[in-house]
């Protein structure tokens, strides 16, 4: 009898499967409560005793043999199994990849961009961090002037003369500094206003600005370029230009856009009038052309901004500016956009 289980545990030693069925029948076959180990020893009290010593040792090796392979198969099992897990099937076509969204101020920045850019604008950059001359000396603002209250600035309290630029004409300073007409520029970017935080206002917002310095600009050029871009941006053509006061444009208008009323939304919006603010515009002052270093006598040109923020709360009929910086991704899912 010892020889025969010397016999099992050469085939336990030799056992190898992948399969969990397999690995758990040849478990009950050895280990079961009515496994081959139980018989062996049951039949421990009929051997003679001089054989008790050999038998009970070749059992017990028989038993660990069993123990130890199943132990080793399983996990090797269990380890097949995190792998298959963690690569899955690798014939498998790989998941496909979420596209995201861009920023609803994105959007707008983008598309503003491209419409400006068909007639020959180029886009142009600068630091949000600025000095008191590109930010208002510049611009027809010297120091006390009171134009300067229409912009609450925030300084930089280790130096009087650093500040957060409150508008995107530093850039166009900065262009017209660094560059000779003929120039066509739009200047997107954030800027900064100690305002109060509210649904409609924001400390700190989105602009874009255009410039166009050439011989003999004329204010007609203004108002057909604006013409063309709320007919793109909008779909609507109708506008006018109202007189307004800005210190580095002469004169200046404020332009609205013939929004119309077709819906109660459109009533709202337009308090009524079916007439909606956009964007302020002007002839650039001749002082500003000379504190740039351009001919006055030789040049002229015109400018305008526009809030990215209030083009994109009007576009996507959002109520609150607030909703633009709270990178809630619930709202943020809901653009898509080529731009």
């Amino acid at each position: 009898m010892i020889e025969e289980i010397k016999k099992h545990i050469s085939q336990v030693m030799d056992f190898q499967s992948k399969d969990e069925t397999e690995i758990e029948n040849f478990r009950i076959k050895y280990l079961g409560s009515k496994g081959l180990l139980k018989d062996y020893f049951a039949a421990f009290k009929q051997v003679p005793n001089e054989q008790k010593k050999d038998f009970g040792q070749t059992v017990n090796a028989l038993k660990t043999a069993a123990q130890d392979k199943v132990a080793a198969l399983k996990e090797a099992l269990s380890d097949a199994e995190v792998e298959k897990g963690t690569y899955g099937d690798l014939s498998r076509p790989g998941a496909p990849i979420e596209l995201g969204s861009r920023h609803p101020i994105s959007i707008v920045k983008n598309r503003i961009i491209e419409i400006f850019s068909r007639i020959g604008f180029n886009v142009s950059e600068g630091p949000e961090i600025e000095d008191d001359w590109h930010n208002f000396t510049a611009l027809n603002l010297p120091e006390y002037h009171p134009a300067r209250d229409m912009q609450d600035t925030f300084f930089v309290q280790t130096d009087p003369d650093i500040l957060l630029r409150t508008h995107t004409s530093t850039v166009q300073v900065r262009y017209m500094e660094g560059n000779k007409p003929p120039i066509r520029t739009i200047s997107p970017g954030r800027v900064y206003r100690n305002e109060a935080i509210s649904a409609r206002s924001h400390c700190f917002f989105h602009q874009v600005e255009g410039l166009y310095v050439d011989k003999g600009v004329s204010f007609a050029d203004l108002k057909q370029t604006l013409q063309y871009f709320t007919n793109e941006m909008f779909g609507k053509s109708r506008i006018r230009l109202r007189p307004s006061y800005f210190p580095f444009t002469e004169p200046s208008a404020e332009v609205d856009v013939y929004w119309g009323l077709e819906t109660e939304t459109d009533y709202k919006m337009t308090k009524g009038t079916g007439w909606l603010e956009i964007m302020g515009c002007g002839m650039v002052d001749p002082n500003v052309l000379k504190n740039c270093g351009i001919d006055p006598e030789e040049y002229s040109g015109f400018a305008f901004g526009m809030g990215i923020d209030r083009i994109a709360l009007l576009l996507h009929q959002i109520p609150d500016i607030r909703m633009f910086s709270e990178n809630d991704i619930r709202f943020l899912k809901q653009f898509k956009s080529a731009y």
